[in-house]
């Protein structure tokens, strides 16, 4: 775990992170116009914090969680760079709330997770802990919004197909509810800039790639 935290932290105090671009993701601003997120939202692998910035001058109740303090840190200067100073950033690991015993941040109405499932793909035990977390974290009709690389194309980052979204939430605990293609902007840096190019990407700057749109209730 140690290791893992460094990874993130690195990216961070380097400013390479490929889902750092200064904005909220469009999938998530047309999802929030479209009025998909009600009541107390949390923002699980908030990262840069856009979408907990964003909502929290909106108005909205917002927590954001990241296992990085790096990532905590980067969200809260950004937070104070565009005067939201209110937003509320912790550093947390998600997958220790699937244990009853340890203290929960909250119970949400709203979870928004922009690119912190599909880091779970090709760990089915570490994804189905993450999975009880967040239903532990869900009150009950609470909706689970997940914005997630696609495995339609191929590129750079961590990709998943439909049907281990549709595995992940098969049961009686979770109903789902809606899951569309959609894109993920992302930007290219030196840490997957060779991968990018590989995949006939830019070698630097923005881009636009394949990604999922899920919503599902909590039961």
């Amino acid at each position: 775990m140690t290791q893992i935290v460094r990874d993130w932290n690195t990216v961070y105090d380097e400013d390479t992170a490929p889902w750092v671009i200064g904005e909220p993701q469009p999938a998530i601003v047309a999802l929030e116009r479209a009025g998909g997120i009600r009541g107390r939202v949390l923002d699980p692998g908030t990262g840069a914090g856009e979408h907990t910035i964003a909502l929290t001058a909106l108005g909205y109740d917002v927590l954001g969680l990241d296992l990085s303090p790096s990532a905590v840190a980067y969200a809260r200067r950004n937070a104070e760079a565009k005067g939201v100073p209110g937003a509320r950033f912790e550093v947390a690991d998600m997958l220790a709330f699937a244990d009853p015993e340890v203290a929960a941040p909250g119970e949400f109405d709203t979870v928004l997770d922009s690119a912190l499932f599909h880091v779970f793909g090709t760990e089915p035990e570490l994804r189905a802990t993450y999975v009880r977390a967040l239903h532990r974290l869900c009150v009950p009709e609470a909706t689970l919004h997940i914005l997630a690389l696609s495995d339609v194309e191929a590129g750079f980052g961590p990709r998943i197909g439909e049907s281990l979204i549709r595995e992940s939430f098969a049961g009686r605990e979770w109903e789902l509810e809606d899951l569309v293609p959609t894109s993920y902007r992302g930007r290219v840096t030196s840490v997957v800039a060779e991968d990018a190019v590989r995949h006939g990407l830019p070698a630097e700057g923005p881009v636009d790639v394949a990604a999922w749109l899920v919503r599902v209730r909590r039961r």
